[in-house]
């Protein structure tokens, strides 16, 4: 399930692999020649990856992508749409937990996206994409209704008019309208997008800990309507008491990269 960062995989049927760097976290869908497709298997090796990413104190970001130059995911195969995973995990469970981990995350969409793994990319905290790709969410036309987590999600984030395009039209988009429609956050050419995504990635490992923890959760509650203020305010309270606040206007004061620890 997990991997060292040397390793690579061996061959084009993998489940998803999990890799571990220092501060940074990459999950990656291994099957491009069948556009890094997810099967009930998957599902189970998925949410271990999160409890490992979870219980990894010194994570601070992971990145989501695929395998390949064509294909981010196509989803979860048609073939077992209709199916529970053997452990009774669904695929709406997985992308639940994906959008909950305490880390910031990021989607680098290195091709087009399909069917359930466009929720799986939306559930990322960033989605960075590349020219010449496009999303297609065909839910309406093979009679299958989407999972409460997903409609919520695409109706928190994009807005119920956005919604309603992906969902009911069910037509292909564009990258250059996904980023105008907020899917995207960027979009780079294909040869930049490892270098962007790195580039946002150390940008958010560089922040102190203990705060984008906190305040991701926040933010999430607050997009479902869900927020304690008084819960926010402690936070904000607690991060005045902090050494890495003290660090962090040190370094500021002293024009270098603060040293945060968590406390």
């Amino acid at each position: 399930m997990s991997q060292s960062a040397s390793e690579t995989p061996l061959s084009d049927d993998r489940t998803p692999i999990l890799t571990i760097s220092g501060h940074t976290a990459t999950l990656q869908f291994c099957r491009p020649s069948q556009h890094n497709r997810i099967d009930p298997d998957d599902l189970g090796v998925l949410m271990a990856a999160f409890d490992t990413i979870d219980r990894t104190t010194d994570l601070r970001v992971l990145m989501v992508t695929g395998t390949g130059s064509k294909t981010f995911s196509s989803g979860y195969t048609l073939q077992a749409v209709h199916t529970l995973a053997a452990d009774g995990i669904t695929f709406g469970m997985v992308v639940d937990r994906l959008e909950d981990l305490s880390i910031p995350t990021v989607c680098a969409l290195n091709g087009s996206v399909y069917g359930g793994a466009t929720d799986i990319a939306l559930a990322c905290d960033f989605r960075i994409g590349v020219t010449g790709s496009r999303l297609v969410m065909p839910a309406t036309r093979i009679g299958l209704h989407y999972y409460p987590g997903g409609m919520r999600r695409y109706v928190e984030r994009l807005g119920a008019d956005t919604a309603r395009r992906l969902f009911l039209l069910g037509q292909p988009v564009a990258a250059d309208m996904l980023e105008r429609l907020g899917y995207l956050h960027e979009l780079v050419a294909p040869e930049h997008l490892a270098e962007r995504v790195e580039a946002v990635m150390q940008q958010l490992a560089a922040g102190a800990p203990t705060v984008m923890r906190s305040m991701k959760r926040h933010i999430n509650a607050i997009g479902r309507g869900i927020y304690d203020e008084a819960a926010i305010q402690e936070a904000y309270l607690r991060s005045m008491r902090s050494d890495d606040l003290q660090e962090g206007l040190a370094a500021l004061k002293e024009k270098r990269p603060p040293r945060f620890t968590g406390q």
